[in-house]
């Protein structure tokens, strides 16, 4: 009896004054070994046996084994109703507590973790048991919102599109198109993945029915599967497929660019009824009324001058508008304008009905310049000839299609060349700034005045950032004449905004090296038709480079210029086809040019033209 109490006292003092010892020491032993595991000790701890009972301590309550469920492993499957939103909460949390696990399987490749673990997860699931539904939906969506921001918005969409192709396959092979039962059900499957597919882009703009189609059609093409197993036919039409969708898609690129083109030379309605409106009332005043004020400061070289070619009234009455609301002294400012003879009458009356302050204009007609005609310009002679109108208008030819860019009829326009007879034009001033009628001012210009160009005639703004930018893209290096003056590398400019030095211009005699290779560009050889390619030669090694920010380029063909760039500028340009007096503008650039437009002007109300 003495035996067995002593037995008993021995075990509760092992067990209340040294064990607590034995594991404290144990612990400030195991707390500077690195090599000791944490879940070593706890092992440790929970196998210590008394009076040879073996019944585990735990501080957290041990689940029995069925009360956890095995998680699910696969997010998506193939062949299972989850692949759409079907899923159940239990599945939902499981799958991402099993994505978790494997993220951390590295850690955990000993059993005691494994245990911990599923010990864990067990708990969370019986927390989820216990929650209320809205508790549970919460903690579903914060648990997923990861996973949902990284999954691709339209894996449905691809999948659904992916399985139409290959119905298409199947219905066109040998051994399907025998089975005709098969055949009607390919088609009927076809049409309805057609309709459920729709415009959709997204997994979410699939209507419901969409989940039930996807199963119909991969029950249908199991079944082809079964009846057609040989891949080298399947290979063969897929090849055969992609080939005429190739083809298909040269003819519609074809069709889009000469459309495009066919867009570009189209005058919108508004436009074509407002000169028609401007010139019957311009010849309603009598000829007192029909004149500008301050002509005598059209020709004072001390003053900003302005040169503006256009015949399109509205893209003029914007570049005017923009520039002169940038300007701190209006009355020093002079713009000249000349235009044709069919919107002469139209262009001065809107000027003179929208003055813009106090800024002097001039508007003249193109046909009083009678120096220029065809015996003193080469350009003027090839522009009448009838191989280059051929060349312009021979749409319905079957090789029309390539450089159809530079078959736009405006270079048949005089107006478009008048840039090089800028000194001839304006014989007593001494710099000029140049501007086209598609670009808005956005800043005040007048530091370009004082520009030191360094003896050179052009000062102009760069554009060899892209490749296509560069000389070889505008002229032709396989002629010996371009090849040995010229570098196919170097750097193109723009025009659009180009201050000129007109004293250099005629001390240079740039109009005279024009001509010059005009006359040897007779047969086009040397270049296409347009005004860039002769001013590149023109003015080689005689163009002193601007700063970029002066004039930002492409908001006529490029949607994603840069929009600090644009912000920045002091010239925005509109060059290209996508012009914003036209419906197929660029929107998000159509305002910087719209905000300089008199929507409230009576002409244009009357010719129907809005925002």
């Amino acid at each position: 009896m003495k035996m067995k109490v002593r037995h008993i006292v021995l075990n509760l003092l092992w067990v209340s004054v040294f064990s607590p010892i034995f594991i404290y020491t144990y612990m400030v032993g195991t707390f500077f070994d690195p090599s000791f595991s944490r879940l070593d000790f706890l092992d440790d701890v929970a196998a210590f046996t008394l009076s040879g009972d073996t019944s585990h301590l735990h501080v957290v309550p041990l689940e029995t084994s069925t009360a956890l469920k095995k998680p699910v492993g696969v997010v998506y499957s193939d062949h299972s109703a989850n692949s759409f939103p079907n899923e159940t909460t239990e599945h939902k949390s499981t799958r991402v507590l099993s994505a978790a696990s494997e993220e951390r399987q590295p850690l955990l490749n000993n059993p005691i973790t494994q245990a911990n673990e599923s010990q864990l997860l067990a708990i969370s699931l019986e927390e989820q048991h216990t929650l209320p539904p809205g508790k549970i939906e919460q903690k579903e969506h914060s648990v997923n919102k990861s996973d949902e921001m990284t999954e691709a918005a339209d894996v449905q969409v691809c999948r659904l599109k992916d399985l139409l192709i290959r119905a298409k396959v199947y219905i066109s092979l040998p051994a399907i198109k025998s089975n005709s039962r098969l055949t009607r059900e390919l088609r009927l499957r076809i049409k309805e993945l057609s309709r459920a597919i729709g415009d959709a882009a997204k997994d979410t703009d699939l209507p419901k029915s969409a989940f039930e189609k996807l199963k119909a059609m991969e029950q249908s093409l199991e079944k082809g599967k079964q009846i057609q197993d040989n891949c080298g036919a399947s290979i063969k039409r897929l090849r055969a497929m992609l080939h005429s969708t190739e083809d298909q898609l040269r003819v519609h690129k074809k069709k889009t660019t000469f459309l495009a083109q066919l867009t570009a030379k189209t005058l919108p309605k508004g436009l074509h009824c407002l000169p028609l409106r401007l010139t019957t009332e311009y010849y309603t005043l009598n000829s007192s009324q029909q004149n500008f004020l301050d002509e005598d400061k059209l020709e004072d070289p001390r003053l900003y001058h302005y040169a503006l070619f256009s015949d399109n009234i509205l893209a003029a009455a914007v570049v005017v508008n923009s520039t002169i609301s940038h300007v701190k002294h209006p009355s020093k400012h002079v713009f000249h304008i000349v235009t044709d003879r069919l919107n002469y009458a139209a262009m001065r009356m809107w000027f003179l009905r929208n003055s813009p302050g106090k800024v002097t204009i001039q508007v003249q007609n193109i046909e009083e310049f009678t120096w220029l005609n065809s015996s003193y310009s080469p350009v003027l002679k090839q522009l009448g000839s009838p191989s280059i109108r051929d060349y312009y208008f021979r749409a319905h030819r079957s090789n029309s299609v390539s450089n159809l860019k530079y078959r736009n009829p405006k270079y048949l326009s005089i107006l478009n060349h008048l840039r090089f007879y800028l000194p001839e034009i304006f014989p007593k001033l001494n710099k000029l700034l140049f501007l086209d009628d598609d670009v808005v001012v956005q800043k005040d210009l007048s530091d370009l005045w004082s520009l030191d160009l360094k003896g050179n005639v052009n000062g102009a703004v760069e554009t060899c950032g892209e490749s296509f930018h560069r000389f070889d893209r505008y002229l032709n290096f396989s002629h010996p004449l371009i090849s040995k003056n010229f570098d196919p590398h170097a750097c193109g400019w723009a025009y659009g905004m180009n201050i000129f030095d007109l004293a250099e211009w005629r001390q240079q005699n740039i109009t005279e090296v024009y001509h010059g290779w005009q006359k040897l560009n007779h047969d086009r050889q040397l270049w296409k038709l347009g005004t860039l390619p002769p001013g590149l030669i023109t003015f080689w090694k005689r163009v002193h480079p601007l700063n970029r920010s002066w004039h930002v380029l492409g908001l006529g063909y490029n949607p994603n210029v840069n929009q600090r760039e644009i912000e920045r500028a002091a010239v925005i340009h509109y060059n290209g086809n996508l012009k914003p007096w036209l419906e197929i503008g660029i929107p998000k650039y159509r305002n910087y040019w719209a905000k300089y437009v008199d929507y409230d002007s009576v002409y244009l109300r009357d010719c129907n033209i809005n925002p």
